[in-house]
């Protein structure tokens, strides 16, 4: 073989080699950056405060990676959620409690189903007039949630500080069996409450609707504790309890940085389930 028939065949083997090393370091930085699976787009209903905020975050730093596409459709209400989960307007929501889904699928007769608990906004009594419940002067007007989950547990968290009493398992005023300082009740729209506080000595609000409309932590006389049945829960359909989809965001719901991100922002006022 002559010496520039040698030559030329080394070039050509040099090359080859290069164009595989080049080959070889793109199809690895290219599996760096793209998630192990596609797994498609996935809307979920969530009111504004903290779901909504929690999603955006996963939304935000988490759900790229993993592979999930998700679009958040924000809610300003309880009561549309669920109807718009089970005509399959989304694929999931995040807002609710439990108890208050087992009464939607009660009435409703919808296959929707708990995924896992998320997160706990500790209902809690706010006041613009009194700085703790023993101020609450006798025959004070305190505002309630008017859906029946709520007004359960808020009735519970007056009941467990020594308010009033009521039935074992309380739904309304009307299973109130003693109310010592006389306080009068008023039953309205959860989104309301806030705004009641203007008419009203006290109001127990959830934090979805007190953040939202910025009332603070030092306008809380009374609060649960962290030892609750009311996490809120990631829901979906029946159909879709083992798509990979809603198994993903559960996860990513639930993961540290969504836990430590959760701490961080709202000071022990939204308590991440563990």
């Amino acid at each position: 073989m002559s010496l520039s028939t040698r030559l030329t065949s080394a070039i050509i083997g040099v090359a080859a080699v290069s164009l595989a090393l080049t080959a070889c370091a793109s199809t690895s930085d290219d599996s760096e950056a793209a998630p192990e699976e596609d797994l498609g787009t996935l809307v979920v209903g969530a009111t504004a405060v903290p779901a909504g905020e929690i999603l955006a975050f996963v939304q935000d730093n988490l759900a790229e990676e993993a592979g999930l596409d998700l679009e958040i459709t924000e809610f300003s209400d309880y009561n549309t959620p669920n109807p718009a989960l089970a005509q399959g307007a989304t694929d999931a929501n995040l807002f609710q409690h439990a108890p208050f889904l087992d009464l939607f699928v009660t009435d409703s007769g919808d296959d929707l189903v708990s995924v896992g608990e998320v997160y706990l906004p500790p209902l809690a009594l706010y006041s613009e007039t009194v700085d703790s419940i023993d101020d609450l002067p006798d025959g004070a007007e305190i505002a309630l949630p008017n859906d029946a989950s709520n007004e359960s547990r808020a009735l519970l968290l007056l009941a467990d500080a020594g308010l009033v009493e009521t039935t074992e398992a309380p739904t309304t005023v009307a299973d109130i069996t003693a109310n010592p300082r006389g306080f009068e009740f008023t039953e309205i729209d959860a989104a309301s409450l806030p705004t009641a506080l203007q008419q009203q000595d006290a109001a127990i609000v959830n934090f979805s609707f007190a953040a939202a409309a910025g009332l603070s932590g030092d306008l809380q006389i009374l609060t649960e504790s962290t030892d609750s049945p009311y996490f809120n829960i990631l829901a979906t359909r029946g159909e879709l309890i083992d798509d990979p989809r809603i198994v993903t965001l559960y996860e990513l719901l639930t993961s540290t940085e969504t836990q430590e991100w959760i701490i961080e922002n709202y000071n022990g006022l939204v308590i991440p389930a563990e």
